[in-house]
């Protein structure tokens, strides 16, 4: 398929614009594919045999020439401890029950004090927002990703329900190095 003869003319005179105009749309594209890729439909009833976030661990450990016993043993949320539930949610995400994905205040609060200290060092991140990072993305701080996490996170929030959710945020979290999920730190820890 030929390009039309405007755009060809466009890109003769000024390349630069061009070239700029080519790099927001393939920007624009890399955001907009989180609306429609991952599928989450899946999630709903299968749980996942890996992440991004797992990954990246291993990609880095392998660069770093470094072996790490992974450990992941999966838990429905019925067999993980109401106490231990209760707590995360507490620690990560008190609004978790009520908000549809993102805690605005803590999100302001968060922001308050990266502009107080003139960098990015708290977040506001809610379970879901960890959630969708850790399933899909990687811990690169960047609008880029956070603009694909919200993607990402509003779609989590619509295609399923809070237990869900916690569930496999209990179940793909890491709890330390190479240590995935309630069930394998538990183990690892007590």
């Amino acid at each position: 398929m030929a390009l039309p003869e405007k755009t060809i003319l466009f890109a003769k005179r000024r390349p630069i614009r061009f070239c700029l105009l080519c790099m927001l749309l393939l920007y624009a594209a890399n955001i907009g594919r989180c609306l429609v890729w991952p599928p989450m439909w899946n999630l709903a009833d299968e749980n996942p045999t890996s992440t991004a976030f797992m990954d990246y661990r291993q990609d880095q450990w392998q660069a770093e020439d470094k072996t790490v016993k992974v450990s992941w043993t999966w838990r429905s949320l019925s067999r993980i401890s109401p106490n231990l539930r209760r707590a995360v949610i507490v620690a990560e995400d008190s609004t978790f029950w009520e908000h549809h994905g993102f805690d605005w205040e803590g999100i302001r609060v968060a922001l308050d004090k990266n502009l107080d200290r003139g960098r990015l060092s708290a977040g506001g991140s809610t379970i879901t927002q960890q959630l969708a990072k850790n399933l899909y993305l990687s811990p690169e701080k960047s609008v880029t990703r956070k603009l694909q996490e919200a993607i990402l996170t509003c779609r989590l929030e619509m295609n399923l329900s809070k237990d869900r959710i916690l569930e496999l945020y209990l179940n793909v979290v890491e709890w330390g190095k190479g240590v995935y999920g309630a069930e394998a730190a538990a183990r690892r820890y007590f």
